[in-house]
């Protein structure tokens, strides 16, 4: 996981010369300066020895690193600081006999001892009152030195926290604007400065205070303190993703990656107030020349349900759009428990049973439980919530990853690891707590769906304790379905990616990232927490007390936090593919399962509608004919003529009949003076229907070449026409879309008769209607640029969506069903979710698209211009551009395999489409 890279990374890179590291300081405590030094002491109380080292001078004590690792480090709190003087300023202590310049002396009633011989081990403590003294190799600074250290002394000893913290931030911020940033660290001398400001770097539990700058090349922090180097540098053409994060529920952090796909950053930046954040991000923003364009929460959800990204992927988008990061432990990644079977020989992944409950939270699994927390949530006074802990908290990350971050540990518990009893001893155990425990509603991480089975290994050798019963805490005991910690990972992958899980996983999205995190959907979901892990819960810039602002912020840092709510509505199962079972594949490289081995015709229908889609890139015009005196509005082609007869309507008011094979006009009808809207052929290939702007709608018999049938079915213009099993469906701008029954001719020995069997009102005009491909819903959008789904079959609405700011152009579902992809006058491409009326996906052209065809991945659309655009649906982008018309692209006619294509426009012309493979 990106967590354990990245310590790795820090720690060949940065810390391999020494021992010292920001987590020997207390949580909100910060680095100032360190100094060359040698440490005196009496040996045997006779003779003087000295250490070399360096002296480092933090906000809440001194730290002293020997250069020998045989040597201990020193920590000494100020608060336990009794005095701090110059020696030769002193004539009361025989120890001082001699004392030279530079020298510095420390009395304190405790320290700390750590790091001896290199080993990472709780610190020991020495107690009593110890003199400490230490000597400058710049015997210069040490007025400096202690003019600083009598102010953090002082700031140490104040009786209340926000006033420590108060003159603490007094004494960094004049720090830091007496340091400027060195330009002699550009890069260049020709970069231009766009920014500098104060800032501090995000690491887990710490933070560093600096400097920023940004020029049009680089990005630059440069830390007071000069730790771990000098500058920081982040070159902006290596950049591909920057986030805005709320750090401490502030909107202060800014965090940069150049990568694609990982969760480990570049750097994470804290800034002072939100406007320099926001400007920092739009001056990093404007110079980035390979910035990937980040996809929306309900993109990713597109990919994830059409099975482009796989479930492990999609929770870690997820996780990073509701700004968790592995360099804030406050809001660490998180993931959930999968597998509730810790006790089996064998792993079945096909019994529902060994699977955890994904619709209810940690706290509500357990019914005997949940009964007694919810008793005493009814007698709680306002606010109210149902757990006392979260699901997600610094301590509880590093309970999971102790073995591979020991002095993350070490720093959050005050330089102890915790009870060997209470450490993650066992899959099985940690399981039964979070099901039975009073107090233990934890979630996973990452790491568990992840490929590095070192966090369940005790690789380090450290000395983690003996349990009650004797046990020496070492390896994390796994369960008896794991042959050792890779397979337990492996097959964790597996759960993972399974089927049970991919129909479930929206379940559980709902309840952290979903509709059920906040409100009255919460607590029907037994779903609460305490109102300071919400987004929202309090506004620590309303808090005048200082007391209560740090033990706020000390709260909300400790406790854990809720991910920012990314869905209001509930979320879209994923699309299931018809196929066994997912494959047993990394979950890194996932890809969708192979189709079974046995071909049937359909299998190669599919095949090459997939072939034809995946080359639609590659169109070229093949013929094109102006046969109309104005824009055309329709394309119809009888199913058994193989393109030989192309019907087509215009603003003209004519329907024409044109001869691919002879490229010659065959017949010209009109039926009114007025524009005809669309049409098509009836199955059979007898007739063609057309749509007017006079009202009507008209049945043209192709073998006797004649009008047979008119329909007077509305009460304004007839905008568009379906058809499907002897029914006629009609929109018009009268605001209603029709269904007629047709009962045929040969029934009645008669013409053909209409009887209206629906009438589906709309507020406005209608502007365009499509059928899915089971006809059991219709779409309709309307002037107003609002989308309308329908259940035809009980002529009831599903979802009335407000898409667009313009009329609404085309709709059509996807062959699934599952979504509908709609155009508008405003330049929009919408994706809805079709079961829950979700918008999933949104991408903005230059200018409108007035027609399109899609396989629910790849848009094949007709532009403004004349341009035939092909689309990346998934990827949110233009992948090809193919010139066409030289007026708008008004309607376009695709073959069933999707390999032939024709289009019309309003420069009155039909253009035929091949694809070259």
């Amino acid at each position: 996981m990106a967590f354990i890279r990245k310590r790795r990374q820090e720690q060949q890179q940065l810390y391999s010369k020494e021992r010292f590291s920001l987590l020997l300081l207390n949580l909100e405590e910060y680095y100032f300066e360190q100094h060359t030094a040698n440490y005196i002491f009496n040996k045997d109380g006779r003779e003087r020895r000295k250490i070399r080292g360096s002296l480092k001078i933090c906000s809440k004590s001194v730290i002293f690193e020997p250069d020998e690792i045989s040597h201990p480090i020193i920590k000494i709190p100020l608060r336990d600081c009794i005095k701090i003087e110059a020696p030769e300023d002193s004539d009361t202590n025989d120890f001082y006999a001699g004392a030279l310049p530079g020298q510095i002396s420390i009395l304190s009633n405790q320290a700390f001892l750590t790091k001896e011989q290199n080993v990472i081990a709780p610190f020991k403590m020495e107690r009593g009152k110890t003199e400490y003294l230490f000597q400058l190799d710049v015997a210069g600074k040490v007025d400096d030195v202690l003019h600083t250290l009598h102010q953090l002394y002082r700031a140490s000893h104040l009786d209340k926290l926000g006033d420590q913290a108060a003159m603490i931030t007094a004494i960094l911020q004049s720090r830091l604007a007496r340091t400027p940033f060195d330009k002699n660290r550009f890069q260049n001398v020709s970069e231009t400065l766009h920014m500098e400001c104060k800032a501090e770097m995000v690491t887990p539990l710490v933070t560093n205070p600096g400097l920023v700058c940004i020029t049009d090349a680089n990005l630059y922090f440069q830390p007071l303190n000069g730790y771990p180097k000098p500058v920081v540098q982040v070159m902006l053409h290596s950049v591909r993703r920057i986030y805005k994060r709320r750090h401490g529920l502030l909107p202060l952090g800014l965090e940069v990656f150049c990568t694609e796909n990982n969760l480990c950053s570049d750097i994470y930046l804290k800034f002072y107030n939100t406007q320099d954040r926001d400007n920092a991000y739009f001056f990093m923003a404007t110079y980035l020349e390979n910035h990937v364009t980040e996809h929306t929460a309900e993109s990713y959800m597109l990919q994830w349900q059409r099975g482009h990204i796989s479930n492990y992927q999609y929770l870690l988008h997820l996780n990073n759009l509701a700004d968790r990061s592995c360099n804030d432990l406050s809001q660490y990644p998180v993931f959930p428990w999968i597998i509730a079977d810790y006790y089996s020989s064998e792993l079945d992944l096909t019994k529902p049973e060994t699977f955890r409950d994904l619709s209810k939270p940690v706290g509500a699994l357990n019914k005997e439980r949940l009964e007694r927390l919810l008793i005493r949530y009814r007698e709680m006074p306002e606010p109210k919530f149902m757990y006392g802990s979260h699901y997600s908290s610094p301590g509880y990350v590093l309970f999971y990853l102790v073995r591979v971050a020991p002095e993350y540990m070490l720093c959050l518990q005050n330089g102890k690891f915790d009870h060997p009893d209470r450490m993650f001893n066992s899959i099985a155990e940690t399981w039964k707590n979070c099901l039975d425990g009073a107090t233990d509603f934890k979630e996973l991480i990452p790491e568990f769906y992840e490929n590095d089975s070192s966090f369940l290994l005790n690789c380090l050798k450290l000395d983690l304790g003996k349990t009650q019963g004797g046990k020496i805490v070492d390896n994390v005991e796994l369960p008896p379905w794991a042959s050792d910690a890779d397979d337990f990972l492996q097959k964790s992958q597996d759960a993972l990616e399974s089927q049970y899980v991919s129909e479930h996983l929206h379940e559980w999205i709902d309840l952290v990232f979903g509709y059920k995190q906040k409100g009255n959907e919460a607590i029907a979901a037994q779903n609460v927490f305490h109102p300071l892990t919400y987004e929202g819960g309090v506004d620590l810039n309303s808090i005048m007390d200082p007391d209560e602002r740090v033990a706020l912020l000390t709260q909300i840092l400790e406790f854990g936090q809720t991910p920012k709510q990314l869905f209001t509505i509930p979320h879209p199962r994923r699309i299931i593919p018809k196929f066994k079972s997912f494959p047993r594949a990394s979950s890194h490289d996932f890809s969708m399962p192979e189709s079974p081995g046995e071909e049937s015709f359909e299998d190669l229908t599919e095949e090459s509608i997939t072939l034809a889609w995946n080359h639609m890139t590659r169109l070229k015009i093949d013929g094109q004919h102006k046969i109309h005196r104005g824009a055309i509005t329709g394309i119809a082609v009888p199913y058994s003529s193989n393109q030989s007869s192309i019907f087509t309507t215009s603003q003209d008011s004519t329907l024409k009949m044109f001869s691919a094979e002879s490229k010659m006009l065959q017949r010209s009808i009109s039926f009114s003076n007025m524009a005809l809207s669309s049409c098509l052929i009836l199955p059979g290939d007898t007739t063609v229907v057309c749509s007017s702007w006079d009202n009507n709608i008209y049945f043209y018999s192709i073998a006797f070449a004649r009008r047979q049938d008119t329909l007077m079915g509305h009460d304004d213009a007839v905008s568009k026409i379906c058809w499907h099993n002897d029914r006629l469906y009609s929109a018009s701008w009268d605001s209603t879309v029709k269904v007629w029954q047709c009962i045929p001719a040969d029934l009645l020995g008669t013409k053909k008769r209409f009887e209206l069997l629906a009438e589906l009102e709309h507020d406005v005009s209608v502007n365009t209607i499509n059928l899915n491909a089971a006809y059991t819903l219709l779409a309709s959008g309307t002037k107003e640029g609002s989308i309308s789904i329908w259940d035809v079959t009980t002529a009831s609405i599903l979802h009335q969506l407000p898409c667009h700011s313009g009329t609404v152009s085309d709709a059509a579902f996807s062959p699934d069903s599952r979504h509908l992809l709609s155009t508008g006058e405003d330049g929009y491409f919408k994706v809805t979710d079709v079961q829950t009326g979700m918008i999933i996906s949104s991408m903005r052209s230059e200018e409108p698209q007035r027609c399109f065809k899609w396989d629910g991945n790849t848009i094949l659309s007709g532009s403004q211009s004349g341009e035939l655009l092909v689309w990346d649906i998934v990827g949110g982008k233009i992948v090809e551009r193919i010139a066409g018309h030289s007026g708008t692209v008004t309607c376009m006619w695709m073959n069933e395999r999707c390999s032939s294509i024709i289009t019309g426009g309003e420069d009155r012309q039909i253009m035929f489409w091949k694809q070259q493979y």
